[in-house]
C-alpha cells in the first residue's frame, strides 16, 4: 500500500508535458510515458517504460524536468516501480453496439473535441474506436467568449468541469463533408452523427444526410443544457411525448440505428427512455452535462446556467445508467455511458453496469487523446489478470450487486483499522472524526490515533479522510457483539 501510493502522488505531480522534456533528455526509455501510465492507474507496466533507462538517463531526465515546483524524483520512481510486465497476448476489446462491431469501447463524445476532419483522424489514428461527432444542427451558431469553466481540485485537475459550448458551428453541409470523408478513410471505425432539430422537419432532414453522408449510426441531442433557443436540446429530453415523437420520425426516415442522448436535467430517465425505445430506439447515450452555474471570475462579472462534466458527475451518471440498465422492458436497449471517465476504471464501472461502449470527453479535453493508451492497456491488463478473454463477458457483471436501500444489511457493522506502519500521525481521522462523526477516536501527544471501539459507529468517514491510505477495514461482524 505504502508504495503504490508514494507512486501515484508523485506521478500526480507530473504535469504531463507536450514533448516531454524528460523523455527528449534520455537516451532510453520514455520517462514521461511511464509517468502518465501511473498517473492513469496502470502501475503494473508502467515499468516497460523506465526499466531501459540508465541512472545517468534518469538523472538528465530529472535535470530537464521543468516542473515549476521541483523535479519529479524519476529514479526512486524508477527503484519503487514493480518489474515491467512482459508484453503478452492481451484479450480483444473488441464489442458490439447497436448491431456495429467495435474495435474497443472507447469513443470521442459529442463536443468541442471533434469539430473538424483532421481532430478526429488524429484520435482514430491514436485508437479510439469511433466518434459520436459535434452535434450538427440548422440555427446559426455564435459562441461566447470564454465558454469553459472549471472546479479544480488539489492537483490543479478538473475535478468538475463547467462549459457554455453549444453545438457545431461548422455549415452543417460541411460537416456532412467531413462525416463522409471520415468513414471513407476510416472504414473499420465507427461513425456517428450527432444531431439536433427544432422541428419534424429539421430532425428528418439532418438524419437523412447524415445516413447520406454514410455515417454508421445517428445520435439524436435531446439533451444540451444551455441551448440559447428554446424548444431544444433538454428542452425535449424532458418530455417522454417529444422524445417519443422524434424519435419515430427519424426511426422512420433512416435505416441506420438511431441513438437518443438523454439529459440528466430530469428526476427519472426511465420515463423518456422507454419512450425512445418504444420509438424504434436502437440505443441510448447518457449522460450530457448537468445544469449549473457558471461564475465568471477573472474575465467577466456575468454567471449564467451551463453544463457541468468531469469526474464530479460519474456516481450522477452511473445512477441514470442503472435505472435503465435495471428496468426489465428495456433489456434489450443497449447503453452508451458518457459522464467522468477519466481512467480504464471508470469505463470498467459502465461497462459493469451493462454499457457497451463509454464516450469521454472532459478527460480528453484536459489530457489529449493519448489516454486512450492507458484506457484500452489498463482494461486489457484487468481481463488478463481476471482471465476474462472477451469485453462482452464484462457487460452487466455489476448489475445483480445493486439493492434498494431498504434491502441493505443493517444488522452487522465493519470497523475500521489503522495501520501503524502507514499511519503518519497527521490527526486527519480524529478531526473528522471529532467534528463530523461520532467522536470514536482518541489522539494525544504520541500522534497515534485509536479506535475507540465503544463510539464507533462503522461510518468510515476516518477512512476516506485519510491522506496516506492507513486505515484498513476489520471483518464484518453484528452489530450486538459491536458494543
Amino acid at each position: 500500500m505504502e508504495k503504490r501510493l508514494h507512486l501515484s502522488e508523485e506521478a500526480a505531480r507530473c504535469l504531463l508535458c507536450a514533448e516531454a522534456p524528460c523523455s527528449k533528455a534520455s537516451h532510453s526509455g520514455d520517462p514521461a510515458r511511464a509517468l502518465r501510465a501511473i498517473r492513469f492507474d496502470n502501475i503494473a507496466v508502467a515499468g516497460r517504460w523506465l526499466s531501459p533507462c540508465s541512472e545517468a538517463d534518469l538523472a538528465a531526465a530529472e535535470a530537464a524536468c521543468i516542473h515549476y515546483d521541483r523535479p519529479l524524483r524519476l529514479r526512486e520512481i524508477a527503484r519503487l516501480l514493480p518489474a515491467a510486465v512482459p508484453v503478452t497476448e492481451l484479450p480483444s476489446l473488441e464489442v458490439e453496439f447497436c448491431g456495429l462491431r467495435c474495435e474497443n469501447p472507447f469513443f470521442l463524445a459529442s463536443s468541442a473535441i471533434c469539430t473538424n476532419y483532421e481532430m478526429v483522424a488524429a484520435a482514430l489514428e491514436a485508437g479510439w474506436a469511433g466518434v459520436f461527432y459535434k452535434t450538427i444542427c440548422l440555427q446559426e451558431i455564435n459562441e461566447v467568449s470564454p465558454r469553459f469553466d472549471a472546479v479544480h481540485d488539489a492537483r490543479r485537475g478538473f475535478a468538475g468541469f463547467r462549459n457554455m459550448e453549444q453545438l457545431s458551428e461548422n455549415p452543417a453541409e460541411e460537416d456532412f463533408d467531413i462525416l463522409h470523408r471520415l468513414k471513407q478513410n476510416y472504414p473499420s471505425k465507427i461513425i456517428v452523427a450527432s444531431v439536433m432539430g427544432s422541428t419534424e422537419e429539421e430532425w428528418i432532414d439532418l438524419a437523412k444526410r447524415a445516413e447520406a453522408a454514410g455515417v454508421d449510426a445517428v445520435e439524436l441531442n435531446f439533451s444540451c443544457p444551455q441551448m440559447r433557443m428554446a424548444g431544444m436540446g433538454s428542452d425535449v429530453g424532458q418530455s417522454a411525448e417529444l422524445v417519443a415523437f422524434y424519435t419515430s420520425f427519424v426511426r422512420n426516415a433512416v435505416s441506420i440505428p438511431v441513438i437518443p442522448k438523454m439529459t440528466p436535467n430530469i428526476e427519472s430517465m426511465t420515463k423518456v427512455a422507454m419512450a425512445a425505445y418504444f420509438s424504434g430506439a436502437a440505443g441510448i447515450s447518457a449522460i450530457n452535462t448537468i445544469k449549473s452555474v457558471t461564475m465568471g471570475g477573472e474575465v467577466s462579472d456575468k454567471m449564467t446556467i451551463s453544463g457541468y462534466s468531469g469526474r464530479a458527475v460519474k456516481p450522477v451518471a452511473l445512477r441514470f445508467i442503472l435505472e435503465m440498465a435495471k428496468n426489465p422492458v428495456m433489456k434489450n436497449l443497449q447503453l452508451s455511458g458518457i459522464g467522468g471517465v477519466e481512467t480504464w476504471r471508470d469505463a470498467l464501472e459502465f461497462i459493469q453496469l451493462g454499457c457497451r461502449n463509454v464516450q469521454v470527453c472532459t478527460a480528453v479535453m484536459q489530457f489529449g487523446y493519448r489516454i486512450i493508451d492507458d484506457l484500452t492497456s489498463g482494461l486489457q491488463h484487468f481481463m488478463a489478470g481476471q482471465g476474462i478473454e472477451r469485453l462482452e463477458d464484462l457487460v452487466g457483471t455489476k448489475l445483480d450487486c445493486f439493492v434498494r436501500p431498504a434491502d441493505l444489511d443493517r444488522n452487522t457493522m465493519v470497523f475500521p483499522v489503522i495501520d501503524r506502519d502507514v499511519c503518519i500521525g497527521c490527526g486527519r481521522c480524529y478531526i473528522s472524526c471529532r467534528d463530523g462523526g461520532h467522536q470514536a477516536i482518541a489522539f494525544g501527544e504520541d500522534r497515534q490515533p485509536r479506535i475507540l471501539g465503544a463510539k464507533c459507529v462503522g461510518c468510515h468517514l476516518c477512512r476516506l479522510v485519510c491522506p496516506t491510505g492507513a486505515i484498513g477495514v476489520a471483518k464484518r461482524i453484528p452489530k450486538k457483539r459491536a458494543a
